[in-house]
């Protein structure tokens, strides 16, 4: 299936408050910046980049504490700088809308860990802020430690969690109508305020969710933070189909990024949602160069920083195994338990497939859809997963921190705009419309 000529891509940029995003030796990069994790001005900049370039938004990945799976501590984390969030991203967040005017701002919250009031409260408030730009990354959590952390002895198991996450989303969705849009007066003449009829209480009540509300907070600009989430179990994808609006997808090659895109429309449409209801973008990371062999060298040289330990850490944290005690022959579903990401165990049951490698080895692989290149070739790739109906655009993943997503923005973003593929400017205002924008 190829997609209309005039249909933009949509594109995301990933981002992580510590020294590096997935490349486990983007920070030991010359051009990484590390002197600036904790300032603010870290991230205005990288905000004010992605709106100059038109991206439809950026979301933190988030953990609720320091990884400690690999060799059941955190000691390879800290020690070779893997993905740690040094700052709240709920914190981060309003200094870059205060930054910006268009850009799109994506927090991860979890389901499993927060209470419905406090998220609907705290999301809206930023929506309200920022002019409707906030979108809720939605997850359930997938480690212990996170669990733990918020005086939980275990993770519920997994389905029951996604469970819990229905009713979760419901509740938000009714706190967040507490107010109508009309509601306010505003009449100093007649001491009248706000309407006290359109305001209503939320009074929701599931199997395991209750909440009275209402909420204090009037409706954002775009009524309520835009979805986004990123399963890939069976159960997952029913979540995304019902709930999302933007889907963060990890596939590897265009079969497979096509059939993950039909199989959730198919299931969008039994709870009535057309395919346009949701923006499915596939993580990649671009490494670009002057030409196709100086962006080569490029990707050697900052591979070559990669600790094999680190990798296999990562993927440890990724699957919820520790993957220092794996051998060979093991089923690595059934290691993974209450743990573990699905959509992380697909990547590395892929790469072991299409490369022919060991499981141990595909697990050191940590870069899906990698496209190395000259600019013009990275736009073809890219076009070509566009054009072929894979997916819908993009999450871009960096490799160091701000010169990734600097380079992409400044070489990359004018040749897909020239083709047509991406806006030139911001025909709209809040962050859900610039992903049912389509022209």
């Amino acid at each position: 299936m190829s997609l209309p000529l005039s249909r933009k891509m949509h594109l995301v940029a990933y981002l992580k408050t510590g020294p590096t995003a997935l490349h486990p030796g983007g920070w030991r990069h010359p051009e990484a910046r590390l002197d600036d994790i904790l300032e603010p001005a870290r991230y205005e900049h990288i905000a004010r980049v992605l709106e100059d370039a038109c991206f439809d938004g950026c979301f933190f990945a988030d953990l609720q504490g320091l990884y400690d799976i690999h060799k059941g501590g955190f000691e390879t984390y800290v020690q070779q700088g893997g993905q740690i969030s040094f700052l709240d991203p709920m914190t981060v967040l309003p200094i870059m809308a205060r930054a910006t005017s268009r850009l799109g701002l994506g927090a991860t919250l979890s389901t499993t860990l927060l209470n419905p009031y406090h998220i609907a409260r705290s999301l809206l408030s930023l929506d309200v802020l920022s002019k409707g730009r906030v979108a809720w990354n939605v997850v359930t959590s997938a480690t212990e430690l996170e669990a733990q952390n918020y005086g939980l002895e275990a993770l519920p198991p997994k389905d029951t969690r996604y469970d819990h996450a229905d009713e979760v989303v419901e509740a938000c969705l009714k706190l967040w109508k507490s107010w109508d849009p009309d509601a306010f007066v505003l009449d100093k003449a007649r001491g009248i305020f706000a309407d006290p009829s359109r305001v209503h209480y939320a009074n929701y009540a599931g199997r395991t969710v209750r909440t009275r509300g209402p909420l204090s907070i009037p409706q954002s600009a775009q009524g309520h933070p835009v979805l986004m989430q990123a399963g890939a179990s069976d159960r997952g994808r029913e979540f995304a189909a019902r709930w999302a609006e933007v889907i963060f997808a990890a596939q590897r090659g265009i079969a497979d990024m096509t059939a993950f895109r039909a199989d959730i429309h198919a299931r969008m449409a039994r709870y009535g949602r057309a395919p346009g209801d949701t923006a499915i973008l596939v993580q990649t990371t671009c490494i670009v160069g002057e030409t196709d062999a100086i962006a080569q060298e490029k990707a050697e040289f900052v591979n070559a920083l990669i600790e094999d330990e680190l990798a296999l850490a990562s993927t440890s944290s990724s699957v919820g195994v520790d993957m220092s005690r794996y051998r060979e022959g093991e089923a690595l579903e059934k290691l993974m338990g209450n743990q573990g990401m699905a959509g992380s165990l697909q990547l590395v049951e892929q790469a072991q497939r299409d490369e022919k490698i060991s499981v141990t080895e595909a697990a050191k692989r940590r870069q899906p859809n990698l496209i190395v290149g000259a600019p013009a070739t990275v736009a073809d790739r890219m076009e070509e997963m566009f054009r072929a109906g894979a997916c819908d655009g993009f999450v871009l993943t960096p490799v160091t921190h701000p010169s990734s997503h600097e380079a992409f923005a400044r070489s990359v973003v004018p040749e897909l705009q020239r083709r047509g593929l991406m806006r030139t400017h911001y025909r709209t205002s809040t962050l859900r419309e610039h992903l049912r924008d389509a022209g």
